[in-house]
């Protein structure tokens, strides 16, 4: 154990204390090569835990006998971990790179509405297989209170599936099907509050004075009135202010702190027993068979006076904690923060400079998302040239991102102020007419879609619709225009095979691979109406599927379009995560280009985002070390389209460039 011989003086002190007092503890309750691992691990990553968690809570009174009891807590969960599990904590520690592989895919969906029940999914776990996924985001699966529930995301009970979708050990047996197959199981942890019907609310609610202190709670609005001076609203017309008066709590009444809903109380991590609450279900959960847990909510999880109380420095320390404590017990987990975070904050939750591997291993590229639908509107590529060369990492170690184009959630226009100003835009215009274009308001614009919490005094929206409705898919199958269709197959197939190009895990939204459309029944249910979220969250049409292989079907069309993509991707090493990023300007405005340089070479993608044919200057695909036997990996085969010095795209098309260096 030679990783104790480099600690700093105090946290070798306080390691060895606790050594010498444990480790009598843990061999007599595990196998002596079983205890040898933990402490091995325990030594390795105490100072990623210990100093963190000393910053946050080190001036407590009680804070010696807090981090024995947290170790307690660790000797509980390490034990009760089973055998294959702990199994799968050495076959990664030993290829810690096992999510940065190009045959990583991920597929997300609400479990309910992809299959009904998590036994459900079970049965669909082939499907899965056949179109290549080998990651599987869960949503929403633990017991949250009845409708309204914010999709699922105001919980009850951590340590209960909701019983429409089954039971725990339907999870544990889920979790063992899809790892026998390869897939890994990520679910939501909501970290920033739970549901006012909760155990904890409830006993608050009472008036029980330790679980007053698990929240923000405030008798009048003194405090609160300064809070809202700088808070932004999430929910402005279903829920405006971020405080809800309760005037039945703990007698008198008081104000509790409720960031997104009047039902969803914010929790209060400078209470090191919430912390520790909150450590003893990651333990549980990852104990159940989940191998990523996506820390739902993060950026609001710490409060500070003057700020918009997102993002703060203890956030981060929070999560290198979380991490610290996670690899001693299951280093085959790992986090993903859901942080829709402009680049230089998104850096922060994967960790940088000393907190390099340290925090989340995934985090979501929300600026590729809003980019790629900025582009298909514009029919530009500008945006995304200009973000990629100003803000891309080159590289990312230990750490990837996850790459959408659609989710659950609304789009919000998240591109910077500064960015839009840097290309000729204004920041305020160009979000009106992404949303006139993405509800069908614009001339010439394709999508159908609807505005989501719109803000009749500063005009700002969001947009809600599936991926095929927003790209036109929808209106021209209700025009029957055969072109249009074509179009809107070749702009879905142009974002997927940038998603599944671009560094880090693709991630496909259930039913995208089948073309589902809007679903305006969402209406018609009380619970919904008010949220057209729900008009992108469809049940799975199996009858669809069904056609996913049939060539001549708009399904069979999509579908085998991406399972072609998905097997490309597969095939080379050069679309693993680690890899130098290496953006590229063009002489064209229409057509983006990035390369990946890895140690066994480039590969350079090139977008067209036009409805007509463009071109580019074959200087690009030498500029880039090619040499001669250039080829496009998504054309085997296929001549590249170049005529006096112009490589040719057509309509949409997305090209996959390797060549001899």
């Amino acid at each position: 154990m030679q990783n104790v011989l480099q600690m700093s003086g105090e946290a070798r002190s306080i390691f060895e204390a606790i050594k010498e007092r444990q480790f009598p503890k843990l061999v007599g309750r595990c196998a002596p090569r079983d205890a040898d691992i933990f402490w091995l691990r325990f030594e390795r990553y105490f100072e990623d835990f210990y100093h963190p968690l000393t910053e946050l809570y080190g001036d407590r009174p009680d804070y010696t006998q807090q981090i024995e009891a947290l170790f307690e807590q660790m000797v509980e969960a390490y034990i009760a971990r089973p055998e294959p599990l702990r199994l799968l904590d050495l076959e990664r520690e030993f290829t810690p790179d096992w999510f940065e592989h190009s045959n990583m895919i991920g597929y997300v969906c609400y479990g309910d509405l992809f299959a009904g029940t998590l036994q459900g999914v079970r049965e669909k776990v082939s499907y899965l297989e056949e179109l290549g996924i080998t990651y599987l985001h869960l949503m929403s699966i633990l017991k949250p209170r009845p409708a309204p529930n914010d999709g699922g995301y105001a919980l009850m009970d951590y340590q209960t599936i909701d019983p429409e979708l089954g039971t725990m050990e339907d999870l544990r047996e889920l979790a063992t099907d899809l790892r026998e197959k390869g897939i890994s199981l990520c679910v939501d942890l909501v970290l920033n509050h739970t549901a006012k019907e909760h155990e904890w609310a409830q006993r608050a609610m009472a008036g029980e004075e330790k679980y007053l202190e698990y929240y923000y709670t405030f008798s009048d609005r003194t405090l609160p009135d300064v809070y809202e001076k700088t808070l932004p609203e999430i929910f402005p017309d279903d829920a405006p202010g971020n405080f809800t008066w309760y005037p039945e709590m703990a007698g008198s009444g008081r104000w509790v702190w409720t960031t997104f809903m009047e039902y969803q109380w914010d929790l209060n991590y400078t209470n090191i027993n919430v912390f520790r609450e909150m450590m003893d279900i990651m333990f549980f959960l990852v104990n159940q068979g989940v191998d990523i847990l996506r820390l739902d909510a993060a950026p609001f999880i710490w409060k500070r006076l003057e700020t918009n109380c997102q993002n703060q420095p203890e956030v981060f320390k929070l999560i290198q904690v979380f991490r610290g404590l996670m690899r001693v017990i299951a280093p085959a987990v790992i986090f993903k923060a859901e942080a829709i975070v402009p680049p230089n904050l998104l850096q922060q939750y994967i960790g940088i400079k000393a907190t390099t591997g340290k925090q989340c291993k995934l985090a979501y590229n929300n600026q590729l998302m809003v980019d790629l639908w900025s582009g298909l509107a514009t029919h530009k590529a500008t945006l995304l040239s200009y973000v990629s060369h100003k803000h891309a990492p080159l590289l990312f170690i230990g750490a990837t991102t996850v790459n959408y184009i659609r989710n659950h959630d609304d789009i919000g226009w998240g591109m910077g102020d500064e960015d839009l100003h840097d290309i000729g835009e204004e920041p305020f215009l160009h979000r009106q007419f992404l949303n006139q274009f993405y509800t069908g308001n614009f001339p010439g614009s394709f999508a159908k879609g609807e505005l989501f919490q719109f803000n009749p005094v500063t005009k700002d929206a969001r947009i809600s619709g599936t991926t095929s409705s927003l790209a036109g898919l929808e209106v021209a199958l209700e025009n029957h225009d055969e072109p249009a269709i074509d179009l809107a197959i070749r702009r879905l197939l142009l974002l997927h095979s940038i998603a599944l190009f671009a560094r880090g895990i693709p991630l496909i939204y259930m039913g995208d691979e089948v073309g589902l459309l809007n679903d305006y029944t969402y209406i018609n249910d009380p619970n919904k109406a008010k949220d057209s979220r729900w008009l992108h969250r469809p049940k799975m049409d199996w009858s669809k599927v069904e056609k996913r292989h049939d060539p001549d079907s708009i399904e069979g069309r999509i579908y085998q379009g991406l399972l072609h993509l998905i097997k490309i991707r597969k095939s080379t090493s050069l679309l693993h995560s680690f890899a130098f990023l290496h953006p590229m300007w063009t002489d064209n405005d229409h057509v983006w280009a990035i390369s990946h340089k890895r140690p066994e070479g480039s590969i350079l993608m090139l977008a067209n985002f036009d409805d007509h044919w463009q071109s580019v200057n074959t200087n690009i695909i030498y500029s880039n070390g090619f040499i001669h036997n250039v080829r496009n990996l998504l054309a085997p085969g296929v001549s590249l389209n170049i005529a006096e010095g112009r490589l040719y795209l057509a309509p949409y098309e997305c090209v996959w460039l390797v060549g001899d260096e």
